[in-house]
């Protein structure tokens, strides 16, 4: 991928995960930079460097270290970029076993600490809801909670009672923006919640 191809790429991922009013997908990825702003960086090596060494997997690489907050072009050229990617792409490649694992966590906690299923996904006092609590402690997979709120819709129902604005704010914009990245089988993602959460 050329260089400035890149750059706009990443400038519009950067506006994407990290501004509330601009939608990449809705916007094909187009943004206001020029080749003036692209050749006046310091860092646009980097930019040539993934560019060379993923020409087709750039996006999901980029997408991939923004949702793990490494933002900058030369951190994500980087081991830890790498090391984000290749967990990226394993998480997408078994993404129903990451799943049926991650709501069997859940199943297991509800026997053991007598939680019921509403309680899941409902905030308390102002709390995140549980399921927001157990990816907060990387307990449960970013892309479990965007399928388990594409499915149930809790995030935009529970937002609306929760008013703290230090966490929330910056949790709920990180799962609804990833979410249009997150390719799954809905249906038997649905099968799957039905037969944990009915037994």
């Amino acid at each position: 991928m050329d260089p400035f191809e890149a750059y706009k790429l990443y400038n519009a991922l950067l506006l994407h995960f990290k501004q509330d009013g601009y939608n990449a997908l809705k916007y094909n990825f187009k943004t206001t930079v020029t080749p003036k702003s692209f050749f006046a960086r310091k860092d646009k090596f980097f930019f040539a460097k993934l560019g060379k060494n993923y020409p087709k997997e750039i996006k999901h690489y980029m997408v991939a270290n923004f949702i793990k907050d490494n933002n900058y072009i030369a951190d994500m050229h980087s081991l830890e970029g790498e090391k984000n990617y290749l967990e990226w792409k394993k998480i997408r490649e078994s993404i129903t076993r990451v799943f049926q694992t991650d709501i069997n966590k859940i199943v297991l906690m509800m026997e053991e600490e007598n939680i019921s299923y509403d309680d899941l996904f409902l905030s308390h006092n102002n709390q995140h809801p549980l399921v927001i609590q157990l990816w907060i402690r990387e307990e449960l997979h970013l892309e479990t909670i965007v399928i388990l709120n594409d499915i149930l819709g809790f995030m935009d129902r529970e937002g609306k009672k929760i008013t703290e604005t230090i966490m929330w704010p910056d949790l709920y914009r990180k799962v609804t923006k990833y979410a249009p990245f997150v390719e799954f089988n809905r249906d038997k993602m649905v099968n799957i919640m039905k037969k944990s959460f009915t037994k």
